[in-house]
């Protein structure tokens, strides 16, 4: 989205009624001497991992529709936002295939846009994402939010706050987000400088690089051709390893550091552990497994959750329950995320035998959340057993 802090009138719109209110900043730019956008932080296998790591789960988590009972809640199969969200929310995408788009934008681009279609009625019959780079944010002078979108005929359409949902990152004024490459651009720079770098040094085949010195009177002429002829033996991995012959009286002499002179691996390692801190997420998480053991990944997973995906399932929540719930006082969405919380058999075990034992777990609920078919019986069954004893 284009930015300019000093225009006060839309050039686009026609009546003076509205004035441009405030866009992201470009998420571009140089770092390192590299260019730091979207497209090149992606390229880096760790900003790739935390991305498709959190925008997966995300995308995948059972999201339902609940009712509010005098028990408690219920859910409602039969609500019409239900399928939206659990099923297919537009004729050309599944609910997984949807979020996930979303929250990769939100990741990458810090905001994530999706325009409202509704029936004659007024309720949401399709969810159709909308790419950031498209959206310019307007407020009235009334204060409300409007959005220009850019269709793909180059047209503008603008629509009103509650005809748009979007869901942001790490705002600065509560209107735009910010994501982490744009707000920590130069670590991403570097780790494409170092990356870039390595590829080079496997690029030219050697870790020879420095001047040739030649001997005096020698034209511009033949040093282009010892340094053509240089080159063409050498770049290259090819090349690697080859013996170099030089003019006699000419010296080779280097300088410039070698990857172990600049501890080149070191420095790619740190790099994976500085992109998973910009997304908060456990290295562990993307491959890397240097702090995992056995002991641990379980409690690093649960970390995961809590930390790591926590916000981002709230915020999906509350924006869907501002701008397409109309009765919130009665309905409201809600992940569920048992299925990651659940560890390992045994810890499990335990968990549901207290449950049981205690008397605010039924049998059949442990069944049910275990994806076990339902026995008839089975919660007066128990209860007969603890009155006999």
């Amino acid at each position: 989205m284009k930015w300019n802090p000093f225009k006060k009138t839309e050039q686009r719109n026609s009546t003076p009624a509205y004035d441009t209110y405030y866009s992201s900043l470009a998420i571009g730019g140089e770092s390192a001497g590299v260019s730091v956008n979207t497209e090149t932080a992606e390229s880096i296998s760790a900003v790739y991992a935390c991305v498709a790591a959190i925008s997966e789960t995300v995308g995948s988590l059972p999201l339902y529709v609940y009712k509010r009972t005098d028990k408690g809640r219920e859910k409602a199969p039969q609500h019409p936002l239900y399928k939206l969200l659990h099923d297919t929310p537009n004729d050309y995408q599944t609910a997984l295939e949807f979020r996930e788009q979303l929250q990769r934008h939100v990741l990458l681009r810090g905001n994530a846009y999706a325009e409202i279609v509704r029936n004659g009625a007024g309720r949401p019959s399709a969810l159709l994402p909308v790419h950031p780079d498209r959206v310019t944010i307007l407020r009235s002078q009334q204060g409300r939010l409007l959005y220009d979108i850019v269709d793909d005929s180059g047209r503008t359409r603008r629509l009103l706050a509650d005809e748009v949902l979007h869901v942001k990152y790490h705002s600065d004024d509560g209107i735009i987000g910010r994501s982490p490459i744009q707000v920590a651009r130069d670590t991403v720079g570097l780790a494409l400088a170092e990356r870039t770098h390595g590829a080079k040094m496997f690029e030219q085949g050697t870790k020879l690089s420095g001047v040739i010195e030649t001997q005096p009177g020698t034209t511009k002429d033949q040093a282009a051709q010892i340094r053509d002829s240089w080159a063409a033996g050498q770049a290259g991995v090819n090349n690697h390893g080859k013996t170099a012959v030089l003019p006699q009286g000419a010296q080779f002499k280097t300088v410039s550091m070698t990857l172990e002179d600049a501890e080149w691996i070191a420095a790619r390692r740190l790099s994976i552990v500085e992109c998973c801190r910009l997304f908060r997420m456990p290295p562990v998480m993307v491959g890397d497994m240097e702090a995992a053991n056995y002991s641990n990944v379980v409690e690093l997973g649960r970390f995961f959750v809590t930390n790591t995906l926590r916000r981002h399932l709230v915020a999906w929540e509350q924006a869907i329950n501002r701008v397409l719930v109309n009765d919130p006082a009665t309905y409201f969405v809600e992940h569920n995320v048992e299925g990651l919380l659940r560890g390992d058999s045994l810890t499990r075990a335990q968990f549901y035998e207290r449950a049981i034992s205690d008397g605010w777990m039924k049998r059949s609920e442990v069944r049910r959340l275990e994806n076990m078919p339902t026995i008839e019986g089975i919660d007066d069954e128990a209860a007969q057993t603890r009155e006999a004893g």
